[in-house]
């Protein structure tokens, strides 16, 4: 993820944020380039700035960990198959009940770019619902906690049950990996 230009490490990938604030903590944590979408206001103008980058080096989105923060990162996905995406647990950017990339420490936005995931454009079908119910990840009082630690500890967010399934297989999660956050949760 990091190339060395000058002595220095810096992110080769344009990382997309929702907003100013995000702007300023992302370039804050790390060297690099960084696109604001506006929040749902992503102009066509800010579109094709996003897909140029794409072309040139590659963007990673990185939005809030939240409902509308999924939906801009839809939005992107859409227009830029082949993006790559960054998630950052909740709790870590949350203050004072605001919750947004603005909000996290530079440790936490490093960490979450150091897990960056590439949707894999085939229909790789690796994990099923059953997968999730044996490693009470569904079906259990317990299930959204566990997959809140699944998630963080392979770097693809928290979701509910059928988007955690849908991530598992969309962003390449190994079984080896997915086995290994299995286990962090038995830890917890």
């Amino acid at each position: 993820m990091y190339t060395i230009y000058g002595g220095e490490e810096m992110i080769k990938e344009v990382i997309v944020v929702e907003g100013k604030d995000d702007v300023a903590a992302v370039k804050g944590a790390v060297d690099a380039e960084v696109i604001s979408t506006s929040g749902f206001g992503i102009t066509k103008e800010t579109m094709e700035k996003i897909k140029s980058a794409a072309k040139r080096c590659g963007i990673i989105v990185f939005t809030d960990p939240d409902s509308a923060g999924e939906a801009i990162r839809r939005i992107i996905q859409k227009n830029v198959p082949d993006c790559k995406h960054a998630f950052i647990p909740k709790e870590l950017a949350l203050k004072d009940g605001d919750i947004g990339i603005e909000n996290a420490s530079s440790e936490s936005i490093k960490e979450a770019l150091s897990k960056v995931k590439t949707e894999v454009s085939y229909g790789r079908k690796e994990f099923t619902y059953m997968d999730l119910f044996k490693n009470k990840l569904a079906d259990c009082s317990d299930a959204s906690l566990n997959r809140n630690i699944a998630g963080r500890k392979l770097g693809i967010g928290y979701t509910n049950a059928k988007q955690f399934l849908n991530r598992l297989n969309r962003y390449g999660i190994t079984r080896d990996e997915f086995n290994e956050a299995v286990k962090s949760i038995q830890r917890s």
